[in-house]
């Protein structure tokens, strides 16, 4: 696992294609309980290098009901984005995660990961390539069946600030998910 999380942090395949340079970001730990599965890194996450080191992780960490040292405790939370550099910014917002990361370091990852309990799918990137034809039409679909998953994945919306018109629109979600996620974090941790 060492040798895995050195390779993944030294990988360079993105390099000509990344503006902003290689820096990836993840976090492991053989024991982690619970896997998070999101986008990719943002602008801050790329400078600090800590995952979810922005408002999108604070309001993970509200959902899953747990205060910073719980979650970048590894072997509670494997922290492992679909690319693991920040992509760079688009017309409105940033690009989408590099395609090659996923493919490339998610398996040999997850086969490290023993006691994962849960997996977080978080948005449409995460969703797409874990739930592949299960997946709804829609990521609000897919998260509203979200029962339909567990116990092994929970499909989530982004936590993004540009994600509050969503979550104002569908109150639901806090009402019926998050208790659900909380309880899962929970049992687990």
């Amino acid at each position: 696992m060492k040798k895995l999380l050195k390779d993944i942090r030294g990988c360079k395949v993105c390099l000509p294609h990344l503006i902003n340079g290689v820096n990836p970001v993840m976090a492991a730990h053989e024991d982690s309980k619970i896997a998070i599965i999101g986008q990719a890194p943002g602008s801050i996450v790329h400078r600090t290098g800590i995952p979810w080191d922005d408002k999108s992780g604070d309001r993970l960490r509200e959902w899953l009901g747990v205060d910073k040292n719980t979650f970048y405790d590894t072997k509670n939370f494997a922290i492992i984005p679909m690319g693991f550099c920040y992509p760079g910014k688009g017309k409105s917002g940033d690009l989408p995660p590099r395609p090659e990361c996923a493919p490339l370091w998610h398996k040999p990852l997850l086969a490290n990961l023993k006691n994962i309990r849960l997996t977080l799918l978080i948005g449409s990137y995460a969703q797409s390539y874990y739930l592949g034809e299960q997946k709804k039409r829609t990521l609000t679909e897919t998260v509203r069946n979200h029962e339909l998953y567990l116990p092994t994945y929970l499909p989530l919306p982004h936590p993004s600030p540009r994600n509050n018109i969503w979550l104002k629109r569908n109150g639901w979600f806090g009402e019926e998910v998050l208790p659900v996620l909380k309880a899962i974090v929970g049992e687990a941790l």
